[in-house]
């Protein structure tokens, strides 16, 4: 029988080599979950997001009752830190919610464009600490104490045995304002006042950088999870999203694999238009991660050659489909995909999945 460092060692290099597009000895299996496992072992939502610590003990307890899955993309609750990256208050429940609620992103006007000109004139680093705490009330010390213990968060899932996928988080800083200004009020500036807009986000994304250089350079983490969820192709013309999403997604990425670790970008919505782009990244140095809006045989034929792919299996089947179903999908995709691909499911697994159905998904990469 394996020990726990054994297992964890195991999967790691099956990890790294379907990333590098290597051929491991099998699939690997990456569960995207948190208020899922919170359902699965019987923990009201209120406690589970009660502390990172919570969160961290639950989903462990939920990844060791799943079985042989080879690990989880992050070790606590997506809730604390939203706020970070959406500039948007955040409903929880037992706080907003009822107590076995699922948190809630409250997206409204809270930045105005007045704010742009405190950015421009004072940096972004002084202004998102005064908004997060005095417009939106967020705990911001108190997150950042904890996202200080994240390694050791880490350390729990690894001394089990498994994978923490990507535990290092940035923003593709248009998330910033599209959330903060709202996104409908965010789509009218970039036609009312583009320059300024591009000024603003020129600013925020030369601080962004610089503190995700010297972030790494400490950490040094294998793995980089970004997330232009609200840049996809279904919602910018052709030249609005070169100038406001991909020029800065593009310089991202470039520091994340400059600095040495990997890019894993999280696609959520329809990017089918412009995925010609993803071809310049270097080989093995990236994965696109998608939520199955775009399709991932496009994806496949595209940049299937040049990076890494994850997903997709879709939110409705594991809610809503039988294990046979599942398992089907999963099997069609490990065998369609090849080298070079993580099953997970398109995005997060939703809390009110079925138990059966997350336990197909280890079934179609064990063959058990």
């Amino acid at each position: 029988m394996k020990t726990n460092q054994e297992l964890y060692q195991e999967r790691l290099t099956r990890l790294k080599k379907a990333i590098a597009l290597e051929q491991p000895d099998r699939t690997p299996l990456i569960l995207m979950m948190d208020a899922f496992c919170a359902h699965h072992v019987g923990v009201k939502m209120s406690d589970f997001c009660s502390s990172f610590d919570m969160a961290n003990q639950t989903m462990l307890k939920s990844l060791i009752a799943l079985g042989d899955a080879d690990g989880i993309n992050a070790p606590f609750a997506a809730a604390s830190v939203f706020p970070l990256i959406f500039m948007a208050h955040v409903k929880l429940p037992g706080r907003e919610l009822p107590d076995d609620a699922l948190w809630q992103l409250d997206e409204r006007e809270v930045m105005t464009t007045e704010d742009y000109d405190t950015i421009l004139n004072k940096g972004w680093g002084p202004f998102m600490r005064d908004y997060l705490v005095n417009r939106l009330n967020y705990p911001l010390d108190s997150v950042l104490e904890n996202l200080a213990n994240v390694p050791k968060l880490v350390k729990n899932f690894e001394d089990a045995g498994y994978v923490v996928y990507s535990p290092f988080v940035t923003a593709s800083i248009t998330e910033y304002l599209g959330g903060g200004r709202s996104m409908p009020k965010f789509m009218r500036d970039l036609f009312k006042m583009p320059d300024k807009v591009e000024a603003v986000l020129d600013v925020i994304q030369q601080e962004n950088l610089e503190i995700l250089r010297q972030q790494m350079r400490a950490v040094k983490p294998l793995i980089v999870f970004i997330s232009p969820a609200r840049g996809a192709s279904e919602f910018f013309s052709p030249k609005l999203w070169e100038r406001f999403v991909w020029k800065y997604l593009k310089q991202a990425v470039d520091v994340i694999i400059e600095e040495g670790a990997v890019a894993d970008i999280h696609i959520d919505s329809n990017w089918e238009r412009d995925l010609n782009y993803f071809t310049v990244f270097p080989k093995g140095k990236c994965v696109f991660e998608t939520d199955g809006a775009t399709d991932i045989y496009k994806v496949k034929e595209v940049v299937g050659d040049r990076m890494c792919i994850k997903g997709d299996v879709p939110a409705v089947k594991l809610s809503l489909g039988t294990p046979d179903e599942v398992y089907n999908y999963c099997t069609r995709l490990i065998k369609d995909m090849g080298p070079g691909f993580i099953l997970s499911s398109g995005c997060s697994i939703p809390p009110n999945a079925k138990v059966e159905n997350v336990k197909a998904m280890i079934s179609a990469v064990t063959g058990k």
